[in-house]
């Protein structure tokens, strides 16, 4: 068995080797318990957010990182020693892993009977094409499974870190063709609800055929022209006329005129 001396040395050396030794933050992240509604979605899911865990290995002028990665990724995952190297949202696909929701320790303060929060993880759509940004909380193109954990950093690289997390898988949507559309996997209820709603509608679209139908007839009724009757051999019909009285027209007036009229011839005396 090695010596405690050998021992110490040996962990000298390696971490000289690594360029640095890590402190080991006994906290471990976690999906949060309360009940909220979406805290797991197909893109995106809600962490509890640590309380009192950071402040005695963290400055007023470090960085609190959280990490996601791949469940494959994690074994060979390298902290970054700067922060240059900090991988980020929009090398998920091929580094498998990004660094996001950096915060400082005033996000996290230690303080009493304070309200729990909560980190969403993946709710920024804004800036997962936008690569000025220094980092991005954007959507998770993918189910996973993911683990994540925090990581500090300071001017000189990498500080501390927690434990990974446990496996944290998104919702996935299903195929159309999974799903069972035979009716009788459904319930009595839904199928009488589903075939009154049908008839219903049924007999609506049969009433509105109808209704178009006698508005045509009404409009084609009304253009028709109308065809007079012709008689017919060997009827009469009679037709019955008004008489108006029509006042006996007068005779013009005789023009005046200067010429004499002749006397006739009286008897002489």
């Amino acid at each position: 068995m090695p010596s405690t001396a050998a021992m110490g040395l040996l962990l000298l050396l390696t971490g000289i080797s690594a360029g640095r030794v890590l402190e080991t933050v006994p906290y471990t992240p976690q999906i949060t318990a309360k009940s909220l509604e979406g805290k797991l979605t197909a893109t995106t899911f809600t962490l509890d957010q640590p309380i009192c865990i950071f402040d005695q290995y963290v400055n007023g002028t470090d960085d609190i990182w959280l990490v996601v990665a791949f469940t494959n990724a994690t074994s060979h995952f390298k902290n970054p020693t700067s922060k240059i190297q900090i991988p980020p949202y929009q090398k998920l696909s091929t580094a498998l892993h990004y660094m996001t929701l950096k915060n400082s320790i005033a996000f996290y303060p230690c303080a009493e009977n304070r309200a729990a929060s909560v980190l969403r993880v993946g709710s920024d759509t804004s800036c997962k094409d936008d690569r000025s940004l220094e980092y991005c909380n954007g959507p998770l193109p993918h189910p996973g499974p993911y683990r994540v954990k925090f990581l500090i950093l300071d001017t000189n690289g990498s500080k501390a870190e927690t434990r990974w997390s446990q496996q944290i898988m998104l919702k996935q949507g299903r195929k159309a063709r999974s799903i069972d559309t035979w009716p009788g996997r459904r319930s009595g209820t839904m199928v009488v609800i589903t075939s009154i709603l049908s008839s219903f509608i049924g007999i609506l679209v049969i009433l509105f055929l109808c209704t178009v139908a006698y508005e045509c007839f009404k409009l084609w009724r009304r253009e028709e022209p109308a065809v007079p009757e012709e008689p017919r051999v060997g009827s009469f019909r009679e037709r019955q006329y008004d008489t108006h009285h029509i006042p006996p027209s007068q005779a013009p007036a005789q023009p005046h005129s200067d010429v004499p009229r002749p006397h006739s011839p009286a008897a002489s005396p």
